[in-house]
């Protein structure tokens, strides 16, 4: 399974993942590594602090959705303890998903057709909280993706195996309260396999494991028409 097989696949020539209506004009990327100076200027443990500068670069920049972060290496996880480590090599701060930085609220849609392989609400401090997980199939082949930070109501009335189509509303996102305590987004993720994994897979890798997480995930802005 590839990028440009799943790109050749779809039958569509735009697709979102978030609120349609929001025009690929509206997107803007934004830098949340370790080298963005910003990140120093306001307490990045704050949920709040968050929200208020992620609302702010959206109106300088007169834009709706801000994302960014595949494969990007954060100092933001280092408040929680579920990411942490004594050592910097298993430290556990590159991204491995797509983040999608607009209001609680916002729909989000189906990537492609496909079936819910499994949902959770990964409650630990920093994790993804309310998450869907869908499967789908290219001939004989499968891929996964992945949707966190959702609200509550988003899992509440849905079945494994419940069938969805491409641009489906399939959840809603969430607040600070259940999305692990971050600002709104969306966390898209694109998995080849899943392990295994049941409502959740890793988001974020540390140095040692990148190499397998490069392999097993695919860049999702090809996809989404963010290049």
């Amino acid at each position: 399974m590839d990028l440009n097989k799943i790109l050749d696949a779809s039958n569509q020539e735009e697709i979102f993942v978030v609120d349609y209506s929001i025009s690929i004009d509206d997107y803007v990327a934004i830098d949340l590594s370790k080298q963005n100076e910003d990140l120093k200027l306001f307490d990045v443990s704050s949920s709040k602090a968050w929200e208020i500068y992620i609302n702010n670069y959206l109106k300088k920049a007169n834009k709706k959705v801000a994302y960014g972060g595949y494969l990007e290496h954060r100092n933001l996880y280092d408040r929680s303890d579920y990411f942490s480590s004594q050592t910097e090599e298993a430290q556990r701060n590159i991204h491995l998903g797509l983040d999608l930085w607009c209001p609680a609220g916002t729909n989000i849609l189906a990537a492609f057709n496909g079936v819910i392989h499994s949902f959770n609400d990964n409650t630990n401090f920093g994790d993804y909280g309310p998450t869907i997980i869908l499967e789908h199939s290219l001939g004989n082949d499968m891929f996964y993706t992945l949707y966190g930070h959702l609200s509550r109501a988003s899992i509440k009335n849905i079945k494994v195996g419940q069938s969805v189509k491409q641009g489906d509303i399939i959840a809603q996102l969430g607040d600070a309260k259940v999305n692990g305590d971050y600002a709104p987004h969306l966390h898209f993720q694109i998995i080849k396999d899943l392990q295994g994994k049941v409502g959740d897979y890793p988001g974020v890798c540390n140095v040692k494991e990148l190499e397998f997480y490069k392999q097993n995930t695919i860049d999702p802005k090809p996809i989404l028409g963010l290049v």
